[in-house]
């Protein structure tokens, strides 16, 4: 039986490779096309004729990115049938993320910090912020609890301290403790609409 050659990866995916790679580790801007198109290992037409230039491979790097962690979060979630305890993997996730030896923060808040105010990376990084608030607004409707827009920011904003402090003080564990509370949140907030239920 003859075994099928591996497919090569095509230039477009060679570029975006190279992009990622360089852009999450160097920063958007820091990084030039000449830089990617060398690490690609492409000739130079093939980033023009692939995407309209930089800024077009920029906003690919982040949509791949925010895909990337999408499915990831969409794993760690379905794996538990209890309401509760899928708010609770989207901390796991973020645990076993900010583990990684790689992992140099997120990419979004990165590349908005250093983006000019009409940046591609102003429209990805408010693409991303609507999913991360519907994702929790999901996720809490499924709590039925009295303040669901309540509980939502507080499990946003624990998110946001989470990834904040893993990247300023190079700890995977900001992780654990945002877990913690956004589960004290979880209890308090279904115990206050379950003693609510019962007065009635």
């Amino acid at each position: 039986m003859v075994e099928k050659a591996e497919k090569k990866p095509s230039p477009r995916q060679k570029l975006l490779a190279a992009a990622d790679e360089l852009f999450y580790n160097e920063g958007v801007h820091a990084v030039g096309i000449d830089r990617i198109i060398e690490k690609a290992s492409v000739a130079r037409g093939s980033l023009y004729y692939n995407f309209d230039g930089k800024d077009d491979l920029i906003k690919e790097y982040l949509l791949g990115r925010h895909a990337a962690w999408t499915a990831r979060v969409d794993e760690a979630v379905a794996e538990s049938k209890d309401p509760g305890e899928k708010i609770l993997a989207v901390f796991d996730a973020l645990g076993t993320l900010f583990a990684e030896p790689g992992y140099r923060g997120c990419s979004f808040m990165n590349a908005v910090a250093e983006a000019p105010t009409d940046g591609p990376e102003i429209k990805a990084a408010a693409n991303y912020r609507s999913w991360l608030h519907e994702l929790f607004g999901d996720l809490v409707a499924a709590l039925n609890v009295r303040h669901p827009q309540q509980l939502t920011e507080q499990l946003v904003v624990l998110y946001d301290g989470a990834v904040t402090a893993a990247q300023m003080d190079k700890s995977p564990h900001s992780a654990a403790t945002a877990r913690t509370l956004a589960s004290m949140a979880v209890e308090s907030s279904t115990s206050r609409s379950r003693a609510a239920q019962l007065a009635v």
